[in-house]
């Protein structure tokens, strides 16, 4: 571990607090919390070197906790599909977008931790085709129980003891494949109408998902002109839903590593990738591969052409990621997962601040990405080099904003207002019964 890390960030409520708020000092758009529903099982002699996946926060919990000391910043959260149930997850995200007066945000995932299953009364994890069958179904339910109130339906007139307009109240009704859900929510429409949907899948089934229901998108990107690629196929998907490309913003991780020289910034990586035990590194690998156990495998060679599994019921593209490392690159299982592991997969950029802002605006002027998801190799002191080092060069570039655009993560985000499905009809029947 990094000796400038907090060694127990996980469950320490200041030091996420404080970093809500160096955040959004800086005028970032989101904070973003992933979140898995079981620890990370595998080998112990590698897992007790690792605190990641093991003990923190309930992520809608904690974002609570972040809305009451700020007042600008976007809070997301992962929840997952495949062990919630909507309603549960409708009234949560809506409960944190009223708490946080409309800066919420949900990271749709389908769950690619299999462990998770063995805590939800399943011996085995949903196949991947039926995790996003699922998924399908269950965003449609929680946008129908966001849409249960018009955004004018609770009066609250003490004159008239009216508290609400019945005919402003709409009973969801769903009976699916997955879900049967009456409704109504018993919470009021969120300030911006729906919370901003997000999503990370890559895959062919994850990219037909994000093209219909996603407004950000995280995703692993590499190399510039596969990014590219990724980039107009996304958006190029998004038409045949009825939608325009700019309601979707493109986020690929990057992690930084800012140094006062080229040279400097190199000495910070390689102390970084010293910290990388090679128990670790092949424990973070195993799980992309299925739970292959590569405890016995040589690190300085590639993974065996027998390991590699043809499929997995995990992340398709991180599975796709690995093999064409191992396969096309030659890449040891050294310098994948030196690669993984320092950048959580994503993209590592190293330099002066001046060169990380360069390598930042030709992704963005090559149509590669809409922003970034920051993500500073180590905190709170990688964060505060990228806000006093990048962000003011960003800034006087026009690229990265100098004060927020409004008070909502959409209006930040330049996204619309979600508008109800209901917006437009008559008032129903008041005299009903539900």
């Amino acid at each position: 571990m990094h000796p400038q890390a907090q060694i127990d960030a996980g469950t320490n409520i200041e030091h996420y607090l404080e970093l809500a708020k160096l955040a959004e000092s800086a005028r970032f758009d989101l904070v973003f919390l992933a979140d898995s529903a079981a620890i990370r099982h595998g080998n112990l002699r590698a897992l007790k070197r690792w605190p990641q996946y093991m003990a923190y926060f309930e992520p809608t919990t904690l974002l609570s906790a972040m809305a009451a000391v700020t007042d600008r910043i976007g809070l997301v959260a992962t929840a997952t599909t495949s062990y919630n149930e909507p309603y549960n997850i409708a009234r949560r995200f809506a409960s944190l977008d009223h708490i946080s007066h409309g800066r919420a945000g949900w990271n749709v995932v389908t769950s690619s931790n299999e462990s998770e299953s063995r805590n939800f009364n399943r011996d085995e994890h949903y196949e991947h085709s039926d995790r996003y069958a699922r998924a399908r179904e269950f965003t449609e339910v929680v946008r129908g129980l966001w849409d249960s109130w018009d955004d004018d339906a609770f009066i609250r007139d003490r004159d008239s003891f009216t508290y609400f307009d019945p005919g402003k109240l709409h009973v969801l009704g769903h009976k699916g494949e997955y879900f049967s859900v009456r409704g109504p929510l018993n919470v009021a429409r969120p300030p911006q109408g729906h919370p901003v949907t997000v999503q990370a899948g890559s895959s062919e089934t994850g990219l037909e998902f994000a093209a219909e229901f996603a407004e950000v998108v995280f995703t692993p990107q590499t190399d510039l002109e596969r990014a590219r690629q990724f980039y107009r196929d996304l958006k190029g998907r998004m038409a045949k839903y009825g939608r325009h490309p700019d309601s979707l913003k493109v986020m690929p991780g990057l992690n930084t590593i800012v140094g006062d020289s080229a040279r400097d910034a190199e000495e910070k990586h390689r102390f970084l990738q010293a910290l990388i035990h090679p128990d670790v590194g092949r424990e973070l690998l195993s799980p992309i591969l299925g739970g292959i156990d590569l405890s016995a495998c040589d690190v300085d060679k590639p993974i065996p052409d027998d390991l590699l599994p043809g499929d997995t019921n995990a992340s398709k593209s991180g599975l796709a990621d690995i093999v064409h490392k191992t396969k096309v690159e030659g890449m040891t299982i050294r310098e994948i997962y030196l690669e993984h592991a320092g950048a959580r997969g994503q993209r590592t950029v190293k330099g002066t601040a001046s060169q990380i802002a360069d390598d930042m605006e030709l992704w963005f002027e090559s149509e590669a990405v809409d922003g970034f998801l920051i993500q500073p190799p180590h905190l709170p002191a990688g964060l505060h080099e990228f806000i006093d080092g990048v962000i003011p060069i960003l800034q006087e570039r026009k690229l990265f904003r100098t004060e927020y655009e409004g008070r909502t993560l959409r209006e930040n985000l330049g996204l619309p207002f979600s508008a109800s499905r209901y917006a437009g009809r008559p008032p129903e029947e008041a005299d009903r019964r539900i």
